[in-house]
């Protein structure tokens, strides 16, 4: 079972645990953030597949972190892989007191089959700033080393698909020219710097960040999806990922749909 509360209050808890009331209290506040289909995440431990969105700024955790402890009534312990970058000089062990892991299956594996649920973003930082005309679009850019880390963890896969996180500000492309010419892949190994247009810094190469917008978050929870039960003892990677993004994309598609305004949701 996933960690949770104990009877000696905050003691027991990590500090992302103890901070997930105030972070629920903020993105339901700033970001009007909904979560839809908290019935689906399962007892124990699973593999948490998400779009990821909003750029630096991103609160794709604080979502599912407050959607965990909706759901169970008190913070659960919810490990999120991150950037190797989030993991250099003295950022290292306050980021892991976060509950952020670096991206290795060994240490993905490890806490899958202790328990606890883990939250992984495929598509990256590439999906992170893509731009915003394609806030609704599902696009893990061929990576399916989540499958086979769910596999050997023996755990289902929950999917999770969020919108309005592209709308926090501006993204005017990809970025990707951009980031090679400035060398943020060598830097700081990303494969993004979107041109970006926000406050206080306008027009912008993804850094310095600007702040970002109040854009109502919803966020939808799915039915979990068991590949062996679904695809067999030994299934095809390629037709799992595909399956996995093509229902992502599908209940995607229905909250765009819903979606009126910009921003504003």
């Amino acid at each position: 079972m996933a960690t949770g509360a104990t009877d000696s209050g905050t003691a027991g808890m990590s500090v992302m645990q103890q901070l997930v009331p105030l972070m629920s209290l903020f993105v339901k506040t700033y970001f009007r953030a909904e979560v839809r289909g908290e019935q689906h995440i399962p007892d124990d431990g699973v593999l948490i597949v998400s779009n990821h969105s909003g750029g630096t700024f991103s609160v794709d955790m604080p979502m599912v972190a407050t959607a965990f402890a909706d759901r169970f009534g008190a913070p659960r312990n919810v490990h999120t892989i991150a950037h190797d970058v989030m993991f250099l000089g003295p950022f290292g062990p306050v980021m892991r007191a976060f509950g952020l892991v670096p991206g290795s299956r060994e240490g993905a594996v490890e806490i899958l089959r202790s328990g606890e649920s883990l939250l992984v973003f495929p598509g990256g930082d590439r999906d992170a700033m893509r731009p915003t005309r394609d806030g609704a679009k599902i696009d893990f850019y061929g990576r399916q080393g989540y499958i086979r880390t769910a596999l050997e963890a023996g755990v289902k896969i929950l999917p999770v698909v969020t919108i309005g996180g592209q709308e926090t500000q501006l993204y005017l492309n990809d970025g990707t020219g951009l980031a090679r010419f400035l060398r943020f892949d060598k830097m700081f190994r990303t494969k993004s710097a979107p041109l970006t247009l926000g406050f206080p810094f306008g027009l912008t190469p993804s850094l310095p960040p600007n702040l970002p917008l109040p854009s109502k978050l919803v966020t939808e929870i799915l039915e979990p999806i068991d590949i062996e039960a679904e695809f067999g003892r030994d299934p095809d990677i390629e037709q799992v990922d595909e399956m996995v993004r093509k229902r992502m994309q599908h209940a995607l598609d229905g909250l765009a749909r819903e979606r009126r305004f910009p921003v504003l949701g």
